[in-house]
């Protein structure tokens, strides 16, 4: 990759960023100021006149950062066709710089076989020679035959030389007879090598041998079913550190322990957080804990879910969300951790017909004593395709 082909790139985002000002009014004309509610407008034109879409992460990166590498062929091709032209290469083609040379695409396509060939035919060619000195070599080195008259063995037993056999002589030793006090080192040996591998397994496996497992299914106390939604749960010992574990939908929590009590604080962004202590000596190995629904949690959720009746929507956000609540976007990249939103502004997000706003996740809420939310954090998932 050449310093022209960034040159393109910086290039092809300035006309990408004119096409999309023709009938939007972000919140900065400058791309690389867009966040929030702009991105996701600006993914939806893309969608809606390309055919395509790219991920918020992959905007960060090649919009917002300063760019050192180009993105993959797919991205370029299609914001190329967005800007409107036919392809990223037809998009070089149209802005090309004084005297720079843009070899065609079947151009580039046969350079490359052929390189190819040229790297196969050399690696064959020094493969040959290495066979022929190989066998030039092994030629050289086989001994000459014998043409010369040899006295030839006329019967079977000409010329051979026989051998005497040993007589052996068999005398009475001791030393064939295992004594008493061998038979007991033995065994010595063999008992101390059994204790020796019992001690270790029980090194080994003592959490195993001496641990008991117990089984705890939460429920929602006001549907009497099983949670659907994941649950964080933190183990909490004394003079140690918290043991955090995910707890996924519908799925029981199991816990192996020697301890004789547990203090387990449970979690979730739709249900109340709970603090559990068990005696473990008289506690039931299977249980059912019941955790209480966070109503507001689950209203935010469903408000901003539902795509239908927005004016009614609105009304039922503005009244739920205090006016100086604590709103903030978390985002999955490194260079913009979390965005701050005023009520008016996360409302007219969540009102949004769009397609993003399936990925959308509510991580934490807070009330006050008058039952208005007060805190929110959210965050809307990536869901571009891993290729």
């Amino acid at each position: 990759m050449t310093d022209l082909e960034l040159l393109h790139f910086d290039q092809l985002k300035n006309e990408v960023q004119a096409q999309y000002l023709e009938n939007h009014t972000p919140s900065f004309d400058e791309i690389s100021k867009w966040k929030g509610i702009d991105i996701i407008y600006f993914q939806e034109d893309l969608r809606k006149k390309a055919k395509g879409n790219i991920s918020e992460k992959s905007f960060y990166t090649y919009f917002k950062s300063p760019v050192t590498r180009l993105p993959r062929i797919d991205m370029l091709n299609l914001l190329a066709v967005y800007a409107g032209y036919v392809s990223w290469y037809d998009f070089k083609k149209n802005h090309l710089f004084a005297d720079e040379v843009l070899l065609d695409q079947e151009t580039e396509k046969i350079t490359e076989e052929l390189s190819a060939i040229e790297i196969i035919e050399s690696e064959t060619a020094i493969t040959e020679q290495k066979i022929t000195g190989d066998l030039q070599g092994s030629t050289s080195s086989v001994p000459p035959s014998n043409t010369g008259n040899a006295d030839l063995q006329k019967t079977d037993t000409e010329n051979q030389h026989t051998k005497p056999k040993p007589v052996l002589l068999e005398t009475y030793d001791t030393s064939d007879q295992r004594s008493t006090f061998t038979l007991i080192k033995k065994y010595i040996w063999l008992g101390i090598s059994l204790v020796l591998a019992v001690l270790v397994a029980l090194l080994i496996f003592k959490e195993e041998i001496f641990s008991k497992e117990f089984t705890y299914t939460f429920i929602d106390a006001d549907r009497n079913s099983k949670i659907n939604d994941e649950l964080d749960v933190k183990i909490l010992k004394e003079n140690e550190s918290p043991i955090f574990t995910r707890v996924l939908p519908n799925q029981p929590f199991v816990y192996t322990t020697r301890s004789k009590t547990l203090k387990m604080v449970v979690s979730s962004p739709y249900y109340k957080t709970d603090t559990i202590n068990r005696n473990l000596e008289t506690a039931p190995s299977v249980e059912n804990i019941e955790l209480r629904p966070n109503d507001y949690a689950i209203m935010l959720f469903f408000y901003s879910k539902s795509i239908t009746d927005l004016k009614k929507k609105r009304l039922s956000l503005n009244y739920l969300i205090s006016d100086n609540a604590l709103i903030y976007q978390v985002y999955d990249n490194e260079t913009y951790g979390v965005e701050t939103l005023d009520k008016q502004r996360y409302i007219n997000l969540v009102t949004l017909p769009s397609t993003s706003l399936e990925n959308l996740e509510v991580i934490d809420t807070q009330t006050n004593d008058n039952g208005k939310i007060v805190m929110i954090k959210f965050k809307i998932g990536n869901n571009e395709e891993k290729k």
